[in-house]
């Protein structure tokens, strides 16, 4: 049985202290029995919060790394810096890293090695853009990401990645795929992971849906038997808003 998982990117929001104070607020409440809750945070607010989640069930999680431990490479943060930090997982691949700072599949490979290399927990995004769905290449777009980003890891690597399908025409607008949809390329997304290892590690895998995901629809979602939680942006944001997804999870 895979444990769902709630986990809310924060993206480029909050400061420490407002960190701090969410973290507050949802202590003892987004703590649910059966449902994994995660904060992805930025990169200032995550020793704050790694001591703040200290005693509770509540896992910490970066938003990105980079592949190489250590190097000339200014602004990044490594592997080796974030497992020092204690954080649990780290977000590869969103659409806004493809998008805006020109991650390919291949730099996505090579950031979800990294992650196994130094025991941090890949959350591993994929999905199609506007015209592509249109065009009807969702699930060939998802499959290609899918692929390229497993390549290389064994049976039991694969089976802990968190897969986050976030159609890209989806984040942040409003707009999300409905519960049948989404169930639809998120199981074949599932086949994908089969073909490449086995049933057993498909089974294994859990698959989040993010993509407008808030407090009224979470529960439609999580009924669909192949979706095992959800990627939350702006409804992870507000305290109430986070412990009402973790709450519809169950």
């Amino acid at each position: 049985m895979r444990k769902p998982i709630i986990a809310g990117n924060w993206k480029m929001f909050k400061t420490v202290s407002e960190a701090v104070s969410f973290f507050a607020d949802v202590k003892g409440k987004a703590e649910i029995d059966g449902v994994e809750a995660v904060v992805c945070a930025p990169y200032t607010t995550l020793p704050a919060l790694v001591e703040a989640a200290k005693g509770t069930s509540i896992a910490i999680g970066a938003q990105n790394l980079h592949f190489e431990d250590n190097g000339a490479f200014t602004g990044e943060i490594s592997g080796v810096m974030l497992k020092d930090l204690g954080v649990k997982y780290v977000i590869i691949g969103h659409s806004e890293r493809r998008a805006y700072f020109g991650e390919s599949d291949e730099i996505v490979n090579k950031k979800v090695h990294a992650a196994f290399k130094h025991a941090l927990l890949p959350i591993v995004c994929v999905g199609e853009k506007l015209e592509e769905r249109e065009a009807g290449q969702t699930k060939d777009v998802c499959k290609v990401q899918t692929e390229a980003a497993f390549q290389g890891l064994s049976a039991a690597q694969a089976a802990d990645v968190v897969i986050a399908y976030e159609p890209i025409w989806a984040i942040g607008t409003g707009k999300s795929s409905t519960s049948a949809d989404a169930e639809d390329v998120i199981a074949y997304i599932r086949g994908v992971v089969e073909g490449l290892y086995d049933a057993a590690t498909a089974a294994a895998v859990r698959i989040q849906y993010g993509g407008s995901v808030k407090p009224n629809n979470i529960a439609e979602y999580m009924a669909q038997p192949n979706i095992d939680g959800a990627l939350v942006g702006g409804a992870s944001l507000e305290a109430a808003s986070y412990i009402q997804l973790v709450e519809g999870a169950k």
